[in-house]
């Protein structure tokens, strides 16, 4: 079976066709955070969490910023395209796929909680299209009615429940388990939401051994900042081994600027650049 992942090809693809259009983008976020400390300032990094609600909306307007050209997350639960990867339609706010899993396990999600939804009817086909990415049983209708079902409470509801389940969830209780704080958390969290877990050599846990074998987390004893340069050290090297995550600029100019800046609690304002757009949280 495929791994897991974001669309990152799609909202790539698009990004790169509002850069050629000179098109850069500037988002300014809905809600902010504010902070105890300023960002410049020692912290302790075990102070808060990214399940904090706050830091939670920040952690999901970054990611959006690398994957929609956006900081309107919310804007993405209709999305639904095949960008040609090989795991069939991806969709959604974490980019469910077709032939990943994570999408049927939405659907099927959904359905038990409202039983004759318009995606229903769709879950045979969902069944025997994983692990492909065949639409067989899927078209002509599934993306018309894909964006019908994400303009009811119900399936926004299971599209965040699904995503904290497999991805946000994970990356938090990993990330408090080896002493990080905020800022690790949510690069466990981006790592995870792009590549998936597994035991494939890209995926979240293999990006983390790469990492423990070279320094330790602050749980055993190590340098936070120097455990985390370590781990996106291997992030870099599993997003170059496909093609569709070869771009590292939501790593070099996002994560390390936040980490250079020793930013460990992930405290407005934040300021980076992911394909050369620059955003703000203030």
């Amino acid at each position: 079976m495929l791994t897991p992942h974001f669309s990152a090809t799609a909202r790539r693809l698009r990004i790169t066709a509002s850069a050629v259009l000179g098109a850069a983008v500037i988002a300014v976020p809905a809600a902010t955070a504010t902070a105890a400390t300023s960002h410049n300032a020692p912290m302790a990094a075990a102070a808060t969490g990214l399940d904090d609600p706050a830091k939670k909306e920040i952690a999901m307007e970054l990611v959006s910023s690398a994957e929609n050209s956006s900081l309107n997350w919310k804007a993405q639960y209709k999305y639904i395209e095949d960008i040609d990867d090989g795991r069939g339609y991806t969709a959604g706010i974490i980019g469910f796929c077709s032939g990943t899993g994570d999408m049927l396990d939405l659907v099927e999600l959904y359905s038990a909680r409202e039983p004759g939804n318009v995606l229903q009817k769709y879950l045979p086909a969902l069944r025997k299209v994983n692990g492909s990415d065949s639409h067989a049983g899927l078209d002509p209708n599934f993306t018309k009615d894909w964006k019908t079902a994400a303009s009811e409470t119900a399936f926004k509801n299971a599209q965040n429940d699904e995503r904290d389940r497999v991805y946000f969830d994970p990356a938090v209780k990993q990330g408090k388990a080896d002493g990080v704080g905020t800022l690790g958390q949510f690069i466990y969290y981006d790592a995870i939401v792009m590549h998936g877990d597994g035991t494939d050599p890209t995926s979240f846990s293999s990006i983390r051994k790469k990492a423990l074998a070279k320094a330790k987390p602050p749980a055993q004893g190590g340098d936070e900042t120097k455990y985390l340069n370590a781990f996106l050290d291997a992030r870099v090297w599993a997003m170059k081994q496909e093609e569709a995550h070869s771009d590292t600029s939501r790593v070099d100019t996002e994560q390390r600027v936040f980490l250079k800046k020793g930013n460990l609690n992930l405290n407005t304002p934040l300021d980076w650049k992911v394909y050369g757009d620059p955003y703000h949280i203030g």
